[in-house]
């Protein structure tokens, strides 16, 4: 079995497209009356950070028990249903394969996750300086990982949580 390379590229301006274009897919299977907003989220969604090409994908939806109910669906996309894979109260979904191209995180609307990932992704945007520094800190992980996933993720575990920190103090107060 192969395993997948953690690679961080340039910012392409590209991902925005990817992105809208997978809304309109997952809004065409998921259901509606469930479905609250369906946000980019993650470096793919900073303009001109540099990420891991996958495009990470934020879905509100009112009751994860009605989502659980469009798995077929979501597979017939092409995602691999992976449940709540280590996060309690989050539905992931894979497509890509080994070498994913897209990420979907589902949460309940409104939840401490949602004003997480969305308050980080805003901040980051708002804030160029930062977003180098964390562009810098990505790349570098990506060179001393060796494709080690953990690896990689470890280096950046401080900086992510400092920065959250910091961006849900300046989102919401």
């Amino acid at each position: 079995m192969s395993s997948r390379v953690i690679e961080v590229v340039d910012h392409r301006t590209s991902w925005a497209d990817e992105f809208s274009d997978e809304k309109v897919l997952l809004g065409s299977v998921l259901n509606s009356a469930n479905v609250v907003e369906i946000h980019h989220i993650g470096s793919t969604s900073v303009k001109g950070l540099c990420a891991k090409p996958i495009i990470d994908i934020l879905v509100e939806v009112k009751s994860l028990e009605e989502l659980d109910k469009n798995n077929n669906l979501m597979e017939s996309l092409g995602y691999e249903v992976k449940g709540e894979f280590g996060i309690a109260g989050r539905r992931y979904f894979q497509k890509g394969g080994i070498q994913r191209s897209h990420q979907v995180h589902a949460f309940l609307v409104g939840s401490p996750a949602v004003n997480r990932h969305i308050a980080f992704r805003d901040y980051l945007i708002q804030f160029p300086e930062i977003a180098s520094h964390y562009g810098n800190l990505k790349r570098e992980g990506a060179s001393i990982c060796n494709n080690d996933i953990g690896v990689y993720c470890n280096h950046k575990d401080r900086f992510i949580k400092e920065h959250e920190v910091n961006a849900l103090r300046w989102k919401f107060t």
